[in-house]
């Protein structure tokens, strides 16, 4: 890499970024975020919990490409399973991935919102 190439910032390393997917089944939506959830980029996942808006949302957040969850996503998980639950909805997670299914453990979050390990058993009603 010349030193042209690192003043140019395009070619400097751009955090990984949040990609959120969302599709509904039998009226719940199913967000599947696929990246490192962070402080950088946590809000990709925050707004798309923000977009809902149906009555008695229920909401599954599939987290099968989530390499990495730090502080920040777990406080967007917390945020939005009070709101989901004010709201007569409740939140669940599936499918973490190892890392996050650990981090989930160590603050205890699991034990506070459903964690499944799969879509399936995430979608019962």
């Amino acid at each position: 890499m010349t030193e042209e190439d690192v003043a140019d910032p395009e070619n400097l390393p751009q955090p990984d970024r949040l990609q959120v997917t969302g599709d509904a089944t039998d009226e719940i939506q199913v967000l599947t975020p696929a990246g490192e959830i962070d402080h950088h980029t946590g809000d990709a996942l925050r707004q798309a919990l923000d977009a809902i808006s149906t009555p008695r949302p229920r909401v599954v957040v599939d987290l099968h490409q989530v390499t990495f969850m730090d502080s920040s996503g777990i406080n967007i998980l917390i945020v939005a399973h009070r709101a989901l639950t004010d709201a007569g909805g409740w939140l669940r997670l599936a499918r973490p991935t190892a890392p996050v299914l650990r981090t989930l453990q160590i603050v205890g979050i699991d034990t506070v919102i459903g964690c499944h390990t799969t879509l399936p058993e995430a979608l019962k009603k």
